[in-house]
């Protein structure tokens, strides 16, 4: 499984951005796409994620100004509104077959991925 992503880069406080990632395949009736981040000096944090289902779960600092969507059986996309400082991060996309949201822990954690893009930036400046 190959993921590639696109969107990210740099935008000031209040702007928005959107991320998308591809998937090159999948074989399992739903998976779940979404994107950690970590910015530096910090550790994984997830950020928002779906399966095929539609469900969804977001970080509870993003809520509200963070929407996912799956656009199309292989693309999954992040709309970013309303960007602080603190969201700028390297966001990395990552997929995981044969998973439904619900079944994710309350604090989703990278083993429970096993593919992952190669990273995009995100900077935001106040």
């Amino acid at each position: 499984v190959r993921l590639v992503e696109s969107g990210g880069g740099s935008v000031q406080a209040g702007g928005s951005l959107r991320l998308s990632c591809t998937v090159s395949e999948y074989s399992y009736a739903s998976y779940c796409s979404g994107w950690f981040r970590q910015g530096p000096d910090k550790g994984l944090e997830g950020v928002a994620f779906i399966d095929s289902d539609g469900s969804t779960r977001y970080a509870d600092d993003v809520k509200g100004r963070f929407t996912i969507s799956r656009d199309t059986d292989k693309i999954t996309s992040l709309q970013m509104d309303d960007l602080k400082p603190e969201d700028s991060s390297m966001y990395y996309c990552a997929v995981e077959m044969g998973c439904w949201v619900e079944h994710l822990h309350e604090e989703v954690s990278k083993p429970e991925f096993n593919n992952w893009g190669q990273g995009t930036q995100v900077d935001v400046s106040s």
